[in-house]
């Protein structure tokens, strides 16, 4: 069964080591602009700030299996709103990926975050592969975001 490990602000260092790594490999982004931008100090100052914030606070967590890591994912659960629950990331490390372990994960993620008052999930999506997992899981489309990525939503 996976389970959910959260990464405390004071792990967040370890947990910025992994996520440009994955969002270079996975080809989320290529170019330098981007790199920039994510390994800056004004995105994960700003996530850094969410994290430490009481209402709406953004978590970082870990999937373990067999008390091993083998994903990642940040999000915000919107208490103040709806109860809507944005993943902003979401990934199985390469090894364990092919298997059903991205469904085992999301699952374990829903049980976690319906604790904390998550009623539904959006994420935005641009590529196509991650768009089929995602519909596997019961998202939909629904429209387009701010930087016209595609949003999908799952409703419960």
């Amino acid at each position: 069964m996976v389970k959910i490990e959260e990464i405390p602000v004071e792990r967040i260092k370890e947990f910025w080591d992994i996520h440009l790594k994955y969002l270079v490999d996975d080809g989320i982004i290529s170019d330098e602009e981007d790199i920039e931008y994510f390994s800056g100090d004004e995105y994960r100052d700003i996530i850094k700030s969410h994290m430490m914030r009481e209402i709406d606070r953004h978590h970082m967590v870990y999937f373990l299996e067999d008390n091993k890591k083998i994903g990642a994912a940040q999000y915000n659960i919107y208490q103040s709103e709806d109860g809507k629950c944005f993943v902003l990331d979401f990934w199985v490390f390469p090894e364990f990926r092919g298997n059903g372990t991205g469904h085992k994960c999301f699952e374990a993620l829903e049980r976690y975050t319906r604790l904390d008052g998550a009623t539904y999930y959006e994420l935005n999506s641009t590529k196509e592969d991650s768009i089929r997992f995602w519909k596997s899981i019961g998202f939909v489309e629904n429209g387009k975001d701010e930087w016209g990525m595609l949003l999908l939503v799952k409703m419960n």
